[in-house]
């Protein structure tokens, strides 16, 4: 650690304004160049420039290539990094469901040119789980937290911002190799419900790398989602034909269930580093404010807590910056890979599992004094989530941890000279130990 850099940490009260794997070799004011070299040691990927966009200035990185390119697809047409990040959160319950999905949700944290920082949770917690519920589900909160986040930060009309998902959803997507990897995890396993089987493996397979992953029921959902907005997904005729759905395939949720979601808007958990300020997810999307602490020992080249050794769900990030220095940057889990594996027939929406342990969602955001956008990141890997994030994050202030073990990942939007006024000075990565994508210039 550079003895000139200080800490000290300080938590903002809570407050409710609701109606809301791993370590980056990064260092020093060459960020740019480092990231040119190697990410995480001699023994590791090389990383080149970021995927090159046509467009105004921005970035985004996700875990899953669509998802990135959805992001910065909304940036080129006007949009802000609400709406990037909203149109890749849709994306990614597309292209890589088994970690993001309408039926699961998530956190994001939110910094615009002018304001605070502030967290928006929108967890799928447990449901009231009705009798005869063989495979319970988490109550989905994904599009309600993605439509709050773009409501109210956003500038572009919802349909743009759903446009990429449903394309995607409906005219079919290649597999990933991030989705391909997860798909081999679980194997048969997820073959079990007819209707999974039928999406997954259409032909008696499981989908390989490559092969096209076609999900007609989820295009109209994102329809109908367009159509009648979040009050009507959730309270109006569509509710009601998922929670029989979902009932049907052992979920058992209510429709009290679905009408009693609401996002909720929180004060992130908040430090001071190197002449930064720093703003991480709160509880409970990171339970006990875990990247909080894993930065505050990586800034006192302390050892981190070990992380639990009970496994912990699996989850996805992603981030978007714009030209106004405006940063979004999010985790979303299912609550299991595939959630519960069972699909609420026509609807498509794949059901996350009631959790039996709370994911720790992690991400974190630098901004200068004023509020400038210096440093963003997210990470993932299940029990070493928190530590990716937080030495994504503190590699990108000009730290030099060490590589952490997998399944680590992080992804990183960096600017040292901040925007806005410092575009030149910044670029964005996925882990190249991943499977996902950086776009942007």
């Amino acid at each position: 650690m550079k003895t000139q850099h200080s800490w000290s940490v300080s938590r903002l009260a809570p407050a409710s304004l609701a109606c809301l794997a791993i370590a980056l070799s990064l260092s020093g004011c060459g960020f740019g160049s480092s990231v040119k070299s190697t990410l995480l040691g001699d023994n590791t990927a090389k990383l080149g420039e970021p995927t090159p966009a046509p467009g105004v200035f921005g970035y985004a990185v996700a875990d899953e290539p669509e998802a990135a390119l959805a992001a910065r697809a909304a940036l080129n047409e006007g949009g802000n990094a609400a709406d990037a990040a909203a149109s890749a959160g849709f994306a990614l319950a597309v292209t890589l469901p088994s970690r993001a999905g309408l039926g699961g949700g998530g956190a994001c944290l939110i910094s615009e040119p002018g304001h605070k920082p502030v967290a928006l949770s929108f967890l799928p917690g447990a449901g009231t789980q009705a009798a005869g519920a063989d495979r319970p589900a988490a109550v989905p909160e994904m599009a309600r937290g993605l439509v709050a986040l773009q409501a109210r930060y956003g500038v572009l009309p919802l349909p743009a911002v759903l446009a990429p998902a449903e394309h995607l959803a409906g005219a079919g997507v290649p597999v990933s190799r991030a989705l391909a990897a997860d798909l081999n995890v679980v194997g048969n396993a997820l073959l079990a419900d007819p209707a999974a089987r039928a999406l997954f493996a259409p032909d008696g397979a499981v989908l390989a790398a490559g092969q096209t992953l076609r999900q007609p029921g989820l295009a109209a959902s994102l329809i109908q989602l367009q159509q009648t907005g979040v009050l009507g997904f959730y309270q109006g005729p569509f509710a009601g034909t998922f929670v029989h759905d979902a009932d049907q395939a052992g979920g058992g949720l209510t429709l009290a269930d679905m009408q009693n979601v609401v996002p909720a808007y929180l004060s992130p958990a908040m430090a001071q580093y190197a002449g930064q300020n720093l703003y991480f997810l709160p509880a409970p999307a990171d339970p006990q404010n875990q990247t909080l602490a894993d930065f505050e020992s990586l800034a006192h080249n302390a050892p981190p807590a070990p992380a639990d050794s009970g496994a912990l769900p699996a989850s996805a990030g992603f981030a978007a910056l714009d030209d106004k220095g405006g940063i979004v940057a999010c985790a979303v889990t299912m609550d299991n890979l595939f959630g519960t594996g069972r699909i609420a027939g026509s609807t498509g929406i794949l059901l996350a599992a009631a959790p039996h342990r709370m994911p720790v969602l992690a991400a974190g955001i630098a901004t200068s004094p004023a509020g400038d956008f210096r440093a963003a990141a997210t990470g993932t890997g299940q029990n070493q989530a928190a530590l990716a994030a937080a030495t994504g994050l503190f590699n990108a202030l000009g730290g030099n941890a060490p590589a952490v073990p997998d399944p680590g990942r992080t992804n990183v939007i960096s600017c040292p000279g901040h925007v806005p006024g410092g575009e030149k000075s910044c670029t964005a990565i996925a882990d190249p130990r991943g499977l996902g994508l950086a776009s942007g210039g």
